[in-house]
């Protein structure tokens, strides 16, 4: 190469220079004015999403900029094509994006080159709205406007209106804010100035709660209701043209539209036409912490429960790094096993010995772990942009401290196109013998299910829960070559599904959601069209904040004492440094067989018979006698609610009833948490109805009502239709064993909710 004289280089470096100096200013002008303007953060529609919008006044190329969370390892890659109008938005979509937005999280936007920081927004918890740009700060708005201007208006609404013309007549505000709104001063009139109405001085509605106001005027049938702020400025209005048939309420309740609701919902959310229809959590309101405190960590994920002749094992999946746990019970807490290399929980590799499986979901068949533990699985973690939704099997016996898989099905081929974040989460196997004697419906062929039709299935089918979209997936999978087959494809009623958990005691299929749904759980159950479909939502334990559990397990009916079992959840976030979390469900304690040889067997035709149940006279249902009984304020017919009598019955058998003409729903144990659940008749004609709970002589505990929807008011929602099967034992022998093993059951579940 020629040398040049230094005075050239200079020179040189001196016309270079600039070219830079002068292009940077470009690229800032470009990202200036691009701005994270609104953020979905638990699950909208179609989930969560970015909006991004263009204040300059030309378009911008958003070709390869990038979209990340607080996790460097979420990064979604804007296409080729992509652009924002001069004053326009665009919206990132959650199937874009290919990762959720967490409660405590952040969006930040960068250029193409992926180190240029253009925007970048923080929060500590969702909103029940959207969060927003409003005046220079980022906060919750006043409703969600995807692709449109910001709703930074006031945040108190008119939500519901009773208006029957006289002074029973009442307006309902509610506070959409995040932060308490001081509304003194406020006014409130009708379609008239005559008569308005002040609010008093110091009224507070406090963030997502409402203020029933009860004006001096009647509300007419061609009507109007009008609030305004002290300066006389109007704030909301609503008008109607006749009186309505309940009242007329914003649908969803304080950011919707207005129309008719389903019933008058005074001071509480609004019901709304198709609204879901949930009910309490069947079990105890407490829940309590059962790990030892910053042990397990974060990114736990799925739960399954074994009960072994050797002792209790709660197995659990970790998704980052992919981590097989075995857990055992100390008397106090759920720990590491620390025998056989368990004790820091052993590493997942795929069948060929690398990668990090993105442990989600955990499941075992009836065999047990001895039969194999299978994973759930989103993706490989070490080539982390890339989806990989499949089934991994894995040999719990083997040594050492990392497994890897005998077997995987990857079901990406199958299954729609998700993020790499979006994929697999939930998994639980169902045995064929109860889906032959339910009259499952095989979808792949149209006709009943037959087990034999495919080959070393495991005796069963493996249902997995898609996070992308909240369906569940029925699979046949070959043990022995890897194939599958598809069998069936499941609505669960939710944007996302964390867990799966068969309970075999009553045919339930439990499809569990994390804070995305609030904590919720529905109930599947085989209908008499052979399909699985939504029973009951069930609401979260009132004691359990919205964590983000993404595993559930429910212990077996050998647990249950006093009508009440252990459940788990397991906390991604692993909240206070704790990851598993214990609670109770209802259960119908096994009765203990009969010797035919006592005297006192009810077969014995010299003893006479039960009486029916009988219910009270309903006259006698009156404000005097409700006593303790509460239920679900509503519910659709065919669902099952949750009707709290008391701590004080715990262990009493109750008789059920429904009025208006009186329906026996059956003899209850009530639980611990003094409640027990009852289906409603899916025959129930629709309206105002009451429930009684009657003590076992026949005398009135208490009565609540209850407003009920017909048939598929609540999205089609099916009787639950469950089972309780017992095993008959036989010999005196083994009646003195069965005593012996209840006593150890006894004192092994009570240890388990200390």
């Amino acid at each position: 190469m020629r040398s040049r004289p230094l005075a050239a280089i200079i020179t040189s470096l001196a016309l270079v220079v600039p070219l830079f100096v002068v292009a940077a200013p470009a690229l800032a002008a470009e990202t200036l004015s691009v701005r994270i303007n609104e953020v979905e953060s638990s699950g909208g529609t179609p989930g969560d999403w970015v909006e991004l919008l263009n204040t300059g006044s030309s378009s911008v190329d958003l070709s390869g900029w990038i979209i990340k969370d607080s996790d460097d390892a979420h990064a979604s890659v804007l296409p080729t094509g992509s652009s924002i109008d001069a004053g326009g938005f665009f919206i990132v979509e959650a199937a874009q994006l290919g990762y959720g937005l967490g409660s405590a999280d952040s969006v930040r936007v960068y250029a193409a080159d992926g180190v240029t920081l253009v925007d970048s927004r923080s929060w500590t918890a969702h909103s029940p709205t959207t969060l927003g740009l409003c005046g220079g700060n980022f906060v919750a708005t006043t409703s969600s406007t995807k692709a449109a201007a910001n709703d930074c208006s006031s945040p108190v609404r008119i939500n519901e209106v009773e208006s029957t013309g006289d002074t029973t007549d009442w307006i309902e505000l509610k506070n959409n804010g995040p932060t308490s709104v001081d509304v003194s001063g406020f006014v409130l009139k009708d379609n008239s100035d005559k008569d308005p109405f002040t609010i008093a001085a110091n009224t507070m509605i406090a963030s997502g709660e409402y203020l029933v106001i009860e004006p001096v005027f009647g509300l007419g049938g061609s009507d109007s209701a009008r609030f305004f702020a002290p300066d006389g400025s109007l704030i909301d209005s609503y008008s109607w043209t006749a009186h309505a048939a309940t009242t007329y309420g914003r649908c969803p309740d304080g950011t919707g539209d207005f129309t008719t609701t389903s019933a008058s919902s005074k001071g509480a959310v609004n019901t709304c036409p198709g609204d879901l229809v949930t009910a309490a959590w069947p079990g105890a309101a407490s829940i309590a912490t059962v790990d030892t405190n910053n042990t397990l960590g974060g990114n736990m994920s799925g739960l399954a429960f074994e009960h072994a002749a050797s002792g209790d094992v709660l197995w659990a999946s970790k998704n980052g790094p992919g981590t097989l746990h075995r857990l055992v019970f100390d008397g106090t807490n759920w720990v590491p096993d620390a025998t056989n290399g368990w004790s820091a929980g052993k590493l997942l590799h795929y069948p060929n010995g690398t990668g990090d499986v993105d442990a989600e979901g955990v499941a075992l068949t009836a065999a047990g772990a001895s039969g194999g533990i299978f994973i759930s699985s989103e993706r490989n973690n070490a080539v982390s942009g890339t989806s990989r939704p499949g089934v991994l099997r894995y040999d719990a016996s083997a040594p050492g401290t990392e497994l890897t898989a005998s077997m995987e099905w990857n079901l990406t081929a199958d299954l729609p196109v998700v993020g790499a974040n979006l994929g697999l989460e939930a998994i639980a196997w169902v045995p064929d013998a109860f889906l032959v004697s339910k009259g499952f419906v095989d979808q792949s062929t149209g006709t009943a299910y037959a087990p034999d039709t495919y080959a070393n299935h495991a005796g069963g089918l493996f249902f997995v829960g898609l996070e992308a979209n909240g369906t569940v997936y029925a699979y046949a999978l070959d043990q022995v070559s890897g194939g599958y087959t598809r069998v069936a494809t499941i609505s669960s009623g939710f944007p996302a599904v964390m867990d799966l958990e068969f309970e075999p005691e009553t045919g339930a299929l439990w499809a569990e959601c994390d804070d995305t749904c609030q904590g919720r759980s529905a109930v599947l159950e085989v209908g008499s069209g052979g399909a699985f479909a939504v029973s009951t939502v069930f609401e979260r334990p009132i004691g359990m904040p919205n964590l983000n559990n993404e595993g559930f397990a429910i212990t077996p009916q050998s647990n249950c004492i006093a009508g009440a079992k252990p459940v788990f959840w397991s906390d991604d976030s692993n909240t206070d440094g704790y990851a598993i979390r214990s609670g109770t469900i209802d259960c119908t304690v096994n009765e203990a067989p009969v010797d035919p040889t006592d005297p006192t067997d009810p077969t014995d035709p010299t003893v006479p018979a039960e009486p029916d149940p009988q219910p009270v006279p309903a006259d006698s249902l009156t404000d005097a006698t409700r006593g303790p009984v509460t239920s679900s304020g509503s519910a659709a017919a065919g669902a099952t609610i949750t009707i709290t009598v008391g701590a004080q019955y715990a262990g009493d058998r109750v008789d059920v009833w429904i009025y208006s003409t009186p329906t026996w729903l059956g003899s209850k144990t009530v639980s611990s948490a003094g409640t027990v659940t009852a289906k409603i008749p899916t025959s129930l004609a629709a309206g105002a109805h009451r429930i009684a709970v009657l003590a076992a002589d026949g005398t009135l505990i208490g009565w609540s009502d209850i407003q009920v929807a017909g048939v598929g008011a609540a999205g089609g929602l099916l009787p639950n239709t469950g089972s309780d099967p017992t095993m008959p034992l036989r010999g005196a022998l083994l009646l003195l064993l069965a005593g012996a093993v209840l006593l150890v059951a006894r004192r092994r579940t009570a240890a388990m909710l200390a």
